[in-house]
């Protein structure tokens, strides 16, 4: 039996659509994670980054989102923490997500005291021990920030999956 090929635009329109995010992880001096408030969100805390554009990468999208949400002109190279997928959350978002997380360092005292924020996006930033961030966030969230930081203290690179929700 022979195989029949289907035109590549007509077997993409078969698959399963995602969108991409990407995003960078920083920590302060002290080790305690760095996030941002969002002003439009069911879950308030997050990375600075964001859903790519057309023709960037995962690391140019996390580049470009950071520095436009907190002014962080982020020069580092490359180092991938993790990627984490999110199922299809039906009509709230109708399509899985995969994001990528990269590892931002260290931001000292005086990195984060010029963090400027988009008011229309973010209310503020924080950074917390886990404990702390533990007490803020939803469990499959915090979950997915717990296993970040972990990738990023052992140099590994880790991999989430989250249901329809978390």
């Amino acid at each position: 039996m022979a195989n029949t090929w289907l035109p590549p635009a007509e077997y993409i329109a078969t698959l399963p659509r995602a969108t991409a995010y990407a995003c960078l992880y920083f920590t302060d001096t002290d080790g305690r994670p760095f996030q941002l408030r969002a002003s439009y969100r069911t879950e308030p805390w997050q990375w600075p980054g964001g859903n790519m554009d057309p023709g960037e990468t995962p690391w140019q999208t996390a580049v470009r989102e950071c520095h436009e949400e907190t002014g962080i002109a982020f020069r580092g190279r490359p180092r991938l923490l993790g990627t984490h997928f999110i199922g299809d959350q039906g009509e709230e978002w109708p399509a899985n997500r995969i994001g990528f997380i990269f590892d931002g360092g260290v931001l000292t005292p005086d990195q984060l005291d010029a963090v400027v924020l988009d008011p229309d996006e973010h209310s503020e930033f924080s950074v917390r021990t886990l404990a702390e961030w533990e007490r803020e966030m939803t469990p499959g969230t915090f979950a997915r920030l717990a296993e970040i930081d972990r990738a990023r203290r052992l140099g590994t690179t880790v991999y989430v999956e989250s249901g329809a929700g978390t």
